[in-house]
């Protein structure tokens, strides 16, 4: 966590990908997997932008709601 603001987390980091149907295009989110009990989620447009963080019961959610 960012001790500056507690609930901001740390996502310096943070690994992020893109999906693979984005098909490189640069018009896609990007989410970074593999923190602990969280999922972080950007555009790829604008990287320094906002991130929207989604727990990980909400991003399975999410996601199954998809497909």
């Amino acid at each position: 966590m960012n001790s500056a603001h507690p609930s901001t987390p740390d996502l310096s980091g943070a690994r992020w990908r893109t999906s693979t149907y984005s098909g490189g295009n640069n018009e896609c989110v990007e989410v970074a997997p593999g923190l602990p009990h969280l999922v972080p989620v950007r555009d790829s447009k604008r990287p320094a932008g906002p991130v929207v963080v989604f727990g990980h019961d909400a991003w399975r959610g999410f996601v199954g709601g998809l497909v």
